[in-house]
C-alpha cells in the first residue's frame, strides 16, 4: 500500500526563529547581587522586598479581575502608587471621567490582545506618540507583569529602550559600551530571554525560591546604581536623588508606594515611615 507520507510530500518543519543573543558581564551580574543585599538591609533584607513585589502584583490580579471590567477611576489611582514613571503623568486621565473611560477601554485592549507585543503596540497606538506620553509603555508592562508574573517578565522602558539605548540589558553588557549602540529589539523575546538568563545567574548562586522576583530586584539594583552614578541628569526627574540605592531600587519598583507597615508582607517599612499615605497624593508626590 502506497503511504500517504512520501518524501515528497512530508511536511517540513519551519527553521528555528533566532533567538536574542545578551552578551551579559558576570563580574556585572555579581556586583549588582552583592549591591541589591547591602541596598536592602535597611529594610530587613532582601526577603522583605520580594513579600512587597508579591503584595504589589496580589493588588494588580485582584484589581484587574475579569480583564479589568470592573476597574474604576479610584482603584487606577491606587494603582499608580505602584508605578513611579506613571502617576507622575497619569493626572489627565483621572481628573476627567471621558479621559478614564478612553484609558479604560484601551487597557481592556492589553487582555484581548493575541500576543504580548501586539498588547503593548495596540495600547500604545491609543495614545499620542509623543515624550509626554512615553509613560504609556510602562504601564502596559506593569499591568502585563503584575497581573501574569509566571508568563510575563518585567518590560520597562528602564529595563531596556532600545532607541534610547539605555537600561538594565546596557548595563550589564559585557566590554566598554561608552559609545556603543547595542542591537537588540525591546520586544517582548529580548526581556524573556533577559530573564532566563538572570534566572540562571541566581540560581547558580544558590537562589533557588521566588526567582522571578529575585529578577525584578536585580534589575531594580543594577539600574538604581546606574540612577546613583548620574545624580543631576534628567533622570532626577522621575527618580530623583541624592538618596542612597535602597530608596532608589525602591522606586524604581513602585515600593515606595506601599504603605507603611502594611500587614501583608511582614510589617515592612519600606519608607522609613509609619504614616499611611492618601494613594491619591502619591501621584504628584514623586
Amino acid at each position: 500500500m502506497r503511504s500517504f507520507f512520501t518524501r515528497s510530500s512530508e511536511a517540513k518543519a519551519p527553521p528555528p526563529e533566532e533567538r536574542p543573543k545578551l552578551e551579559l558581564s558576570g563580574p556585572l551580574l555579581k556586583a549588582g547581587v552583592e549591591f541589591l543585599v547591602k541596598s536592602c538591609e535597611s529594610a530587613g533584607g532582601v526577603e522583605r522586598y520580594v513579600e512587597a513585589l508579591k503584595f504589589k502584583s496580589s493588588f494588580f490580579r485582584e484589581a484587574f479581575d475579569e480583564k479589568g471590567k470592573n476597574l474604576d477611576a479610584e482603584r487606577f489611582a491606587k494603582l499608580c502608587m505602584f508605578m513611579p514613571t506613571v502617576r507622575r503623568r497619569i493626572e489627565a486621565y483621572l481628573e476627567s471621567d471621558g479621559k478614564f473611560a478612553e484609558l479604560h477601554v484601551a487597557i481592556r485592549g492589553i487582555f484581548e490582545a493575541g500576543s504580548t507585543d501586539e498588547a503593548i503596540a495596540g495600547f500604545c497606538a491609543a495614545f499620542p506618540n509623543d515624550k509626554k506620553h512615553r509613560w504609556v509603555r510602562d504601564l502596559a508592562a506593569e499591568i502585563l507583569h503584575n497581573c501574569d508574573p509566571e508568563r510575563q517578565p518585567l518590560m520597562c522602558r528602564w529595563v531596556w529602550d532600545r532607541k534610547a539605548n539605555t537600561g538594565v540589558i546596557r548595563e550589564v553588557w559585557h566590554g566598554n559600551v561608552d559609545h556603543l549602540n547595542i542591537d537588540v529589539d525591546d520586544d517582548a523575546e529580548t526581556f524573556i530571554m533577559l530573564r532566563e538568563e538572570l534566572s540562571q545567574f541566581l540560581t547558580e548562586n544558590g537562589m533557588y525560591r521566588d526567582v522571578i522576583w529575585y529578577v525584578d530586584l536585580l534589575c531594580g539594583q543594577i539600574y538604581a546604581t546606574y540612577v546613583s552614578s548620574q545624580g543631576g541628569t534628567y533622570l532626577r526627574t522621575d527618580f530623583a536623588s541624592e538618596e542612597d540605592q535602597g530608596v532608589i531600587l525602591r522606586r524604581l519598583l513602585g515600593l515606595d508606594g506601599v504603605p507603611a507597615k502594611c500587614a501583608r508582607f511582614g510589617g515592612a517599612d519600606l519608607e522609613g515611615s509609619a504614616e499611611r499615605v492618601d494613594p491619591l497624593k502619591l501621584i504628584t508626590r514623586h
